[in-house]
């Protein structure tokens, strides 16, 4: 009886994206701007990127969770909900506030809802964690489980970014910034969340990672390089002054690796969202990669055959917001009228794990 009750529902319920909101930082940080610090310049972040600014949080006043709680309050408030109306949350980040505990009880401390202590998901799944806590959350309002859910991407990559030229490669790509939604059940079956696909491969899961601090002690990548274990200490270090003192505390990327990965998985999962449905690339009214690289951005539109203005890219003004950057750009093509209501909407991202997926939406 339980089991024909969920599938009842499932068939009966979809998931409609209420609102969307972003928010990001006031400062604006150009490319002239980092090569104060780096061997580096405008030209060269362009054309290999397409970024040409990123915003980045005030270290002393914001936070990961702080920028998510921005986010949140202006989608909700957009949704025509209260706070109080909230039963579920949903945080993605690879920058979180602290190791532990996640960001999504801060959030929900910074939203003052704490007294409804409601259930709170955080996500790590970095670029794609957005489009995961999406599935996820799907699968909940299907079920009947909770009504009103608050999904939040947010980064706060500028804290733990290598500003010498030695780490360029990875600091001139990404900014600060926060993005939310509310979802909600529907049972118009001409809109909402039509199919969610993830995927995973970690074979070459250090390729683009910040390895340290963490608990491998030197387990995958050698323990001298790494300065573990301290034998001085029952149980070793969760950092060592080798870490600090080799400059091993922030994250590094094989982007050949990952550029090469990305355009091979970027099409391949948006083509499966649109094989599950029946629609093929030219149905799509707007898609919004994961705003990793313009040029893989480009890569995936000439493969798919998507002409200009079915592809929406902001990652010019705000950098790689990894789990952000979808709902960011989601926002922004709101706003500017490119999102209307039935349209067929494509999200994908691929990034570290390497984890991805793609999601197809009928507004």
């Amino acid at each position: 009886m339980l089991y024909w009750l969920y599938n009842r529902l499932a068939l009966m319920l979809r998931t409609r994206i209420k609102s969307i909101a972003h928010y990001v930082p006031e400062q604006i940080v150009t490319n002239d701007y980092l090569t104060k610090y780096m061997d580096t310049s405008d030209e060269w972040i362009r054309e290999r990127t397409g970024i040409e600014e990123r915003r980045y949080a005030d270290k002393h006043n914001e936070t990961t969770s702080t920028m998510g709680a921005r986010a949140a309050e202006k989608a909700i408030a957009e949704a025509g909900i209260t706070k109080e109306d909230v039963d579920f949350i949903i945080f993605a980040t690879l920058s979180p506030d602290y190791y532990f505990p996640g960001c999504g009880v801060l959030l929900q401390r910074e939203l003052g809802i704490t007294e409804m202590e409601v259930g709170a998901l955080d996500i790590r799944n970095q670029c794609s964690g957005f489009v995961y806590g999406l599935s996820i959350a799907d699968k909940f309002i299907r079920t009947g489980t909770y009504k009103n859910i608050l999904l939040v991407g947010a980064e706060m990559h500028s804290m733990g970014l290598d500003f010498s030229t030695e780490g360029r490669g990875v600091t001139v790509i990404f900014g600060d910034g926060a993005g939310a939604c509310i979802l909600q059940p529907t049972e118009d079956e001409n809109r909402g969340i039509l199919t969610t696909h993830l995927h995973a491969n970690g074979t070459h899961a250090e390729e683009l990672a910040m390895i340290n601090p963490g608990s491998h002690g030197g387990y995958y990548l050698g323990k001298e390089k790494y300065g573990y274990p301290d034998e001085s200490v029952p149980g070793g270090i969760f950092v060592t002054q080798k870490m600090v003192d080799d400059n091993l505390l922030a994250g590094n990327m094989t982007g050949q690796l990952v550029f090469k990965t990305a355009v091979t998985k970027f099409p391949a999962v948006i083509k499966e969202a649109l094989k599950a449905t029946g629609y093929k690339s030219s149905d799509i009214d707007l898609l919004i990669p994961h705003q990793a690289n313009l040029r893989i951005s480009a890569f995936v539109q000439k493969r798919l055959e998507l002409r200009d203005d079915q592809v929406f890219s902001n990652i010019q003004k705000y950098g790689n917001t990894t789990a952000a950057s979808i709902p960011i750009a989601m926002s922004e093509a709101f706003e500017q009228g490119k999102i209307k209501d039935r349209d067929l909407i494509c999200i994908a991202a691929f990034g570290s794990g390497f984890t991805w997926g793609s999601a197809l939406i009928r507004w």
